[in-house]
C-alpha cells in the first residue's frame, strides 16, 4: 500500500484557494468511482464546503435518485440534475461531486468548465463492479448483466470523461491516498505544487539537471 501523500501546507492550501477564485472542484467519473467519499476528503483537506448533485437532487425533489428514474424517467431526471448542477455551480469555491451521468450533457460540460475545475477519477471495469455490486440503489444497473451496462457505460462515456482538466487514476487504495493524489494534481494544474505540499521549492532548471 502506497504511503500517504504529504498534506498541503497553510501557504499552499491557500494558495489553491485563491487561484480557484470561485471556482468549484467539480468531481466527475461512472458510479463507484469513489466521487463522493474522495470528494469530501479532498473538501477536508483544503477546508472547503462539500456538495453531492445527487443529494442536492432527493433534498429539493423529496424523492430518492431510483424514485425520480423510475417515475418520470432518466431524461427528465436528467432535466432536474441540470437545473441543480448549475445552481450548485454559483456558490464556489467548494467541491461538488456529480452524477455519473452528468458530464455527458454538453450545457453541464460548458457551465462546469467556466465555473469549476473538473476531476475525473478514472476506475477499472473490476474496481467499478466491485464496489456498485454492494449497493442496490443504482437505476442504471437494475438489468441481469450489470457488468455488460457497465462495460457499455464507459464505452460510451469515458471518451468524455476524458475532455476533464484533470484525470486522476483511482483504485482499491485508502481514500487519503487518493485524495492527497487529487490535491497534488490540483496544484500542479494550477501552477502551484511545489508549496502546496511543503516541498523545497526547486526552479525547473534544477529539477531537469
Amino acid at each position: 500500500m502506497n504511503a500517504l501523500p504529504p498534506n498541503p501546507t497553510d501557504e499552499g492550501r491557500v494558495a489553491l484557494i485563491e487561484r480557484l477564485g470561485s471556482r468549484s472542484i467539480v468531481f466527475v467519473g461512472l458510479m463507484g468511482a469513489g466521487k463522493t467519499a474522495i470528494g469530501r476528503k479532498v473538501a477536508t483537506m483544503l477546508s472547503l464546503p462539500f456538495m453531492d448533485s445527487d443529494q442536492e437532487i432527493e433534498s429539493v425533489s423529496r424523492m430518492t435518485v431510483p424514485e425520480l428514474f423510475e417515475r418520470y424517467g432518466e431524461p427528465e431526471f436528467r432535466a432536474l440534475e441540470q437545473r441543480v448542477i448549475l445552481r450548485l455551480l454559483e456558490n464556489g469555491p467548494q467541491v461538488l461531486s456529480t452524477g455519473g451521468g452528468a458530464f455527458m450533457n454538453a450545457q453541464t460540460r460548458e457551465a462546469i468548465s467556466a465555473h469549476g475545475v473538473s476531476v475525473w477519477l478514472k476506475a477499472d471495469l473490476d474496481l467499478l463492479m466491485e464496489r456498485v455490486s454492494k449497493k442496490q440503489n443504482r437505476p442504471l444497473l437494475k438489468n441481469p448483466d450489470p457488468r455488460g451496462v457497465l462495460e457499455k457505460l464507459m464505452g460510451e462515456r469515458y471518451p468524455v470523461y476524458a475532455i476533464a482538466d484533470l484525470t486522476v487514476p483511482t483504485r482499491d487504495d485508502r481514500k487519503e491516498i487518493i485524495a492527497g493524489e487529487v490535491v497534488a494534481a490540483l496544484c500542479a494544474h494550477l501552477g502551484i505544487d511545489a508549496i502546496a505540499t511543503g516541498a523545497t521549492s526547486a526552479t525547473t532548471d534544477e529539477v531537469q539537471s
